[in-house]
């Protein structure tokens, strides 16, 4: 059950979708002077570091953050591989560069830290973190104790499927949910559609954001669809992101250990988004795409409802 490590997969191109909205939905919600809740149920370890042995091993970041920096905020007087960058993709790497004050991308923050960064404290914003793994769980306490954000940061090392709950709705009637588990286990995608159900009865209104991995599961492909079906019902809007970054076509180098294709395609469902969220990722998935895409199969797409 515990197997699942983030820091594997940290700065991968999935990170790379899911924090680019993330971050891109945080900034319109924090406008307003209302104080917002953010919850994260399932927040790693908050903090990774890119030239250690878990993202070393895989290598994913290489496909990811590391190819986007190489290409849109190259060193020196080179000019970056496309023309005018993408707000929401400049926002992005602007946020992560701030974790790397050095200029050498080392490392790589999570979900919990892009979080934090954003909010206010003069709003009294609050952030309420989940992790179950207990060496996750651990770190993230540690990592966020680091912050001195005092009340703002909340950690429970709990199952983020049911801590959620207490929260919905917050004081304030304003909240962003992120729900990312690992899928590592098929009933992860069934957990995820009871939680949306749920939440959307206890607070119809908040914004819930839905990462899943785009693989050859029948889960896999059912989950988007499902969630289409209860925010329908609900009455709520919707908007759908896919990014899929294709099959390399490089040969393993002799000597070297053979890492597969790993993930090639992620996605992003969106409940109750920000009205200026298509418009600006009508722009930056084309260019997320000519950046990361690697080969047969790679893509993009975008869709709302409601």
């Amino acid at each position: 059950m515990f197997s699942y490590r983030h820091a594997f997969h940290a700065g991968s191109h999935a990170d790379v979708l899911k924090h680019t909205m993330l971050i891109a939905i945080l900034r319109h919600l924090t406008q307003k002077e209302t104080a917002l809740t953010v919850v994260d149920t399932h927040a790693g370890a908050g903090l990774y570091r890119l030239d250690g042995d878990y993202a070393g091993t895989s290598g994913e970041a290489a496909d990811g953050v590391v190819k986007l920096f190489a290409a849109l905020a190259p060193a020196g007087s080179r000019q970056p591989a496309i023309g005018e960058i993408a707000p929401l993709l400049q926002d992005y790497l602007e946020t992560v560069a701030g974790f790397n004050p050095s200029g050498q991308l080392k490392i790589y923050p999570g979900s919990p830290f892009i979080v934090q960064a954003l909010l206010r404290k003069e709003a009294r914003d609050k952030l309420k973190l989940f992790e179950l793994h207990p060496t996750d769980s651990k770190a993230l306490a540690a990592n966020i104790a680091q912050l001195g954000a005092g009340r703002q940061v909340a950690v429970a090392r709990q199952d983020g499927f049911e801590g959620l709950k207490a929260f919905l709705p917050p004081p304030s009637r304003r909240g962003l949910v992120l729900i990312d588990p690992s899928y590592e286990i098929k009933s992860d995608y069934a957990k995820v559609s009871a939680c949306v159900q749920d939440s959307l009865l206890r607070f119809s209104t908040g914004t819930y954001a839905v990462w899943y991995p785009i693989i050859p599961r029948p889960e896999a492909h059912e989950l988007p669809r499902r969630l289409k079906t209860l925010v329908t019902q609900a009455g709520r809007p919707w908007l759908h992101a896919t990014l899929a970054i294709g099959q390399s076509e490089e040969r393993n180098v002799p000597g070297e250990p053979d890492r597969g294709q790993g993930l090639t395609a992620s996605g992003m469902f969106v409940i109750n988004p920000p009205h200026t969220l298509k418009p600006a990722l009508q722009v930056a998935l084309p260019q997320l795409l000519q950046v990361l895409g690697r080969g047969r199969g790679k893509g993009h797409a975008l869709e709302s409802g409601g």
